[in-house]
């Protein structure tokens, strides 16, 4: 079935190539036959964008830049920034967790969830920096348009863009009453709810109001009880007030708050397991593992992740005769939690989760003077970031598991190899009621972070000629950080009261005189399973206090052969400040720098448009913090996170297009090809990747069709068809010890990935009313995204996690 599913997907993208390539042969002749009367196709719509902090034509600005429209939201019936990366190639989102997401964008990427360092990707709503990521992966509220900048944009949107950087840009209040309730309802429970409603209060001012419900009952089912898993649950509000001052000033206020309370991260294992109480054997062998796609998904956890935001935002323009000034002021702050069962079973005896809880709070100000006059066009400003953040990182067992940790390690002096079920049955052999197993176990990090940022930056676009501008960016930024480590002891408090209880008997006294190698320090301990180094300074805070700067210029020309044709060439640094590793004391790393070089092609034809860049870039200490086996070579050695940086370098070429075939068919497409490689890099295994592939696959793709049908006074049918596939990733050796790529034959992890989404809708004639119904994915195809190793040495469990299946759907909306 999966075969002849992925035949019928090539085949309708040949077909829809092939119609293509028909109608760019023929387009000429189909415009001279048109019918008399018909009319024939206008131009394409402008696109007006402000990737450069000024307002401009998309094919006037020379940076590679997607932009995702609302009409494209709808048709994929997308809700937040996870929905869109399939189309937009180059784009990587995990939003498998709200809360812990990550973002790549031409294979940089950072991977690291803990407050000690900041991704590589920027997300900026309405100009004001998002910060880390677990708060930037929020709902869709009245969003106009995103805006994905590729590669780096240090001089144009400041912290954190050695990738790249997504804008979001929001509607503002308008002058006229206007309103929308949208009803979405779908397969596995689906409820979505958004309204809108914009009230003009006066003459000069106007009030917009968004809200927001989204909940799903989750794709999963637990294989013993029934229970749903995973799934969606939040909602969210929107409030924004925008007044007119005088005739040169105008104030915008809003408002943003979300509150998510859902189920957590679903795993499937996928180990075999024997009955209890035998063990799964260690260590694991790869060509054992089940496929998740099609084996029962066990829990017995109550994954949860929740989150709490709020964000507002006070935005000032005002114009002078020389040009405008504009104060940006933002205050955010979010506290989550996310809890997630790592051992994808239901058996406590092998149970492990981990738990990350996050309180943040950011301040943001900028200035930002800009003008213009015949030759020059200017951006300058200035800028203050501040950051408060608390992360406690935890990992939960119990006496069960932990016994069988130890009986896998092999380091118990007992007949049976075991720690507290031996002594618990010792115990109650002499008379004491006491049971030390299934008690519960935490160990946890806790860290906290303090940040201030400072900027200074300039753009200058100089039209040298009417056909030639030359554009200079420039930005300093400092970024001072105050980190700290906490390891605790373990916690397991119920285990703590009994072993006092048996010492004050003399339980501990006795097995000593009967020469019983088991003491009350033999079993208390930290099986240490974050960061086996901290074990020296466990319960004593860590502090350490560092300060990085850069400077980061940008250069471009841009020449326009004629009215239709603009050619472009670029260089530009990008740079992200230097951090911590939260879940290893003591590792601090340096500044990741990009060097891109750019060139470009940007042409339109009134009806047709497309664009091409090609770049090289040298990404220069990566900041990354992996789970690793520390010890390859002893299967059941304890995982750990550990500081990890390397370099690497890529090439590659961005491609889009627009068709505007007739006023009702449109078409369009996007490709990214990278060969992306690490240069000087040896992974924390000891095995040197230099010149290897770093993973990212060669090609991505994506293409979409619509047509309008005019009803003839009875509304306006739409069809709409978007494909997306992303290429097979390239594996190394060092993927292959993550489980990121490969494993065996049944689990083709990193293989090309194909979606297909579709959705037929009317409108009313006067735009009031509007029905569709929508497929996201309709061929089904479900990859699976990577393995959970984080129980495979002491434990001998592996999990994974799935892509989404098949969704559809169908939406009532009415506006006024």
């Amino acid at each position: 079935m999966r075969v002849m599913q992925r035949n019928l997907v090539v085949g309708l993208r040949r077909a829809l190539f092939g119609s293509c390539v028909v109608l760019g042969a023929s387009g000429t002749a189909w415009a001279q036959a048109t019918p008399e009367g018909e009319q024939q196709a206008t131009n394409l719509d402008t696109i007006t964008v402000t990737a450069q902090s000024r307002q401009q034509e998309l094919q006037d600005v020379p940076i590679a830049l997607q932009v995702v429209d609302q009409q494209l939201l709808d048709d994929v019936a997308a809700e937040n920034l996870g929905d869109i990366d399939a189309f937009v190639p180059g784009l990587v989102v995990d939003a498998a967790q709200p809360t812990q997401p990550s973002f790549r964008l031409r294979g940089v990427e950072t991977n690291d969830f803990g407050i000690g360092t900041d991704p590589a990707v920027g997300i900026f709503v309405d100009g004001v920096y998002g910060g880390r990521g677990g708060g930037v992966l929020l709902p869709f509220l009245d969003v106009e348009r995103i805006e994905v900048l590729k590669g780096p944009q240090g001089t144009l949107f400041g912290r954190n863009t050695a990738a790249g950087a997504i804008s979001l840009v929001t509607r503002r209040p308008q002058d006229e009453t206007e309103a929308r309730l949208r009803l979405r309802l779908g397969n596995y429970g689906k409820q979505y709810v958004d309204a809108m409603w914009n009230i003009p209060v006066s003459d000069v001012s106007a009030f917009r109001i968004n809200a927001l419900f989204n909940h799903s009952d989750g794709w999963f089912q637990d294989g013993a009880t029934g229970k749903d898993l995973g799934g969606e649950n939040v909602w969210a509000a929107r409030a924004a007030w925008q007044l007119r001052i005088g005739d040169n000033t105008t104030a915008l206020l809003s408002w943003d708050h979300e509150s998510l309370d859902q189920n957590g991260r679903v795993t499937t294992g996928i180990v075999p397991l024997p009955a209890y109480p035998q063990r799964p054997p260690v260590p694991v062998d790869p060509d054992d593992y089940l496929d998740p796609r099609k084996v029962p998904t066990y829990s017995d956890a109550e994954n949860a992740e929740w989150r709490t935001f709020d964000g507002v935002t006070l935005i000032v323009d005002h114009a002078f005769t020389w040009g405008n000034l504009t104060s940006t002021s933002s205050w955010r702050e979010y506290d989550s939690m996310n809890q997630t069962e790592e051992d994808g079973t239901n058996r406590a005896d092998l149970y492990i989760d981990s738990v990350n809880t996050e309180s943040n709070e950011t301040f943001y100000q900028e200035f930002k003077f800009a003008g213009s006059n015949a030759r020059l066009d200017w951006v300058a400003g200035a800028s203050f970031f501040k950051e408060d953040a608390r992360q406690t990182s935890e990992v939960n067992t119990n006496t069960e598991a932990v016994d069988n940790i130890v009986r896998n390690l092999g380091i118990a002096p007992t007949p049976d190899g075991s720690l507290f079920g031996f002594t618990s049955l010792l115990a109650q052999m002499n008379g004491i009621p006491v049971s030390l197993v299934g008690d519960r176990w935490n160990e946890r990090f806790n860290n906290t972070l303090s940040t201030t940022a400072y900027a200074a930056f300039g753009d200058v676009i100089w039209r040298a000629t009417d056909k030639l501008n030359l554009t200079f960016g420039l930005r300093y930024t400092r970024d001072e950080k105050d980190f700290t480590w906490l390891n605790t002891p373990r916690n397991a408090p119920e285990l703590e009261a009994k072993l006092a209880l048996l010492e004050s008997l003399g339980f501990f006294a006795a097995l000593g005189q009967m020469g019983i190698p088991i003491t009350r320090e033999l079993l208390t301990f930290d099986m240490a399973f974050i960061d086996p180094p901290a074990m020296v300074n466990k319960g004593v805070l860590v502090r350490d206090k560092r300060s990085w700067s850069d400077v980061s210029p940008r250069f471009v020309v841009d020449y326009h052969l004629d009215d239709r044709t603009m050619v472009f060439g670029s260089l530009a640094k990008g740079y992200k400040a230097g951090g911590f590793n939260a879940l290893q004391i003591g590792p601090a790393f340096e500044n990741e720098d990009v060097w891109n070089l750019e060139a470009g092609i940007k042409q339109s034809f009134g009806r047709f448009a497309w664009n091409a860049s090609l770049f090289h870039y040298r990404y220069d200490n990566r900041q990354s913090v992996r789970l690793i086996d520390p010890d390859p070579n002893n299967p059941v050695d304890i995982p750990r996170f550990v500081f990890d940086t390397g370099d690497l370098e890529a090439t590659g070429i961005d491609v889009d297009l627009r068709w505007k075939v007739t006023d009702g068919f449109t078409l369009d497409a996007q490709a990214e090809w990278i060969d992306s490689k690490y240069k000087d890099y040896v992974t924390p295994e000891g095995v040197d990747l230099d010149g290897e592939p770093t993973g990212e696959p060669r090609f991505s793709a994506s293409m979409g069709a619509a047509y309008k049908v005019d009803l003839a006074g009875h509304g306006e049918l739409r069809f709409s068809a978007r494909h997306a596939y992303r290429g097979r990733s390239r594996c190394n050796a060092g993927s292959d010890l993550q489980g990121d790529c490969g494993v065996n034959a049944l689990l083709d992890i990193g293989e090309a990935r194909d979606r297909t989404d579709l959705r037929i809708g009317w409108t009313a004639p006067q735009g009031h009313w509007s029905w569709a119904v929508y497929g996201n994915n309709v061929f089904d195809n479900q990859y699976v995204k990577g393995l959970n190793t984080y129980g495979r040495g002491p434990l001998g469990l592996v999990g994974a996690t799935i892509t989404e299946p098949r969704t559809y759907g169908m939406e009532v909306a009415v506006k006024f």
